[in-house]
């Protein structure tokens, strides 16, 4: 776990340990929170599991649901939560469960679980990824890394060998090509990307079929009424990286898609990855010109009425897998310690 990790873990102890959630849902004029997840897998991580960060398990999911509740917290869709925001003296706060990416689990081990404590949920699906031709690239690296005692990386036509035989090393390495792919152009990305697990024999088609939904799957999770399915572009590039048109097109073209295979129009966007460096006031407006009803981003914070005055940029707060300990639910809760958090954490 990396140092940021550990001083978050050790300030949702002290939050916890001092009451503050409960003393932020008493006192904020925060109005919900909307909760981010990914993966919902029964195993334990690896040892190296750099993107442990994006699953839970499935008691965790199912332990948060029965808590939100017990703390007088209501589970709500989208649409719902927006009602709720336009008459803030009215009803209960409110959590909004989303997940993001379509992955093959969350109909294995989310869905009984939603479905059990009938709670609703959003599920925001980049197209490519269920067509099978997506590029979960971050997976990608991690797999390779972890089978490798040693990788290879090109840089300015130069190549340098990185040992990668204890786990120090491996996570030193995952996290140097992680963000030099993360700080390069899409293009430059993808090509490098191509390179790195060409090298290696390591089939990116085959690692999304293995892990996304396909269509006939999708059509099981999203035929449940508790459902509400967004979009999440085509191809999960991150969009403040794209030229405007392209940045548009990656939008519009999945709400085509959708609309296409399930005769309905999706009416909420989630931008890829969701972070200051994957979205801003351009994409912000884009949405709104699509006509998204909401646009949701990964910059943590609760939800307050002020919200309905910029609909496409709403904050979240990811249920992340570092932090699957019973005490640390109140603390997810509480939209308005995540609001205080935020600068923090992001």
């Amino acid at each position: 776990m990396s140092l940021k990790y550990a001083a978050i873990r050790a300030s949702f102890e002290l939050l916890w340990l001092t009451g503050m959630p409960a003393l932020f849902r008493l006192l904020s004029r925060s109005r919900g929170v909307i909760l981010t997840l990914h993966r919902v897998l029964p195993e334990e991580p690896a040892d190296f599991s750099p993107n442990a960060i994006l699953q839970v398990q499935p008691d965790f999911l199912d332990y948060c649901i029965e808590r939100i509740r017990d703390l007088g917290i209501d589970i709500v869709s989208l649409d719902e939560a927006l009602e709720r925001l336009a008459e803030p003296r009215k009803g209960r706060s409110f959590v909004v469960l989303t997940f993001d990416d379509a992955y093959k689990d969350n109909l294995r081990h989310a869905l009984p679980i939603l479905r059990a404590h009938e709670a609703p949920f959003t599920l925001y699906v980049p197209t490519a990824f269920v067509d099978g031709v997506g590029q979960l690239w971050w997976q990608a690296i991690e797999d390779i890394i972890a089978r490798q005692e040693a990788v290879a990386f090109t840089e300015d036509g130069e190549t340098e060998y990185v040992d990668t035989r204890t786990l120090a090393q491996k996570r030193e390495a995952f996290d140097r090509l992680y963000w030099r792919l993360r700080k390069l152009p899409e293009p430059d990305r993808l090509a490098l990307l191509h390179e790195f697990t060409a090298a290696y024999g390591y089939d990116l088609d085959k690692q999304c079929r293995e892990l996304i939904m396909d269509w006939q799957e999708l059509r099981l999770f999203a035929g449940d009424p508790l459902c509400t399915i967004g979009a999440h572009t085509v191809n999960h590039y991150e969009l403040a990286k794209l030229p405007a048109e392209q940045a548009r097109s990656e939008m519009s073209q999945s709400v085509d898609v959708i609309e296409a295979q399930f005769g309905l129009r999706p009416q909420h966007f989630s931008y890829p990855l969701g972070g200051p460096l994957s979205c801003g006031p351009r994409e912000f407006a884009l949405a709104a010109e699509l006509g998204f009803r909401t646009a949701v981003t990964t910059r943590p914070g609760g939800l307050y009425p002020s919200h309905l005055q910029k609909l496409t940029e709403l904050p979240r707060v990811s249920l992340n897998g570092y932090f699957q300990k019973s005490r640390y639910v109140d603390v997810f809760a509480s939209g308005g310690l995540f609001t205080q958090l935020g600068r923090f954490m992001g």
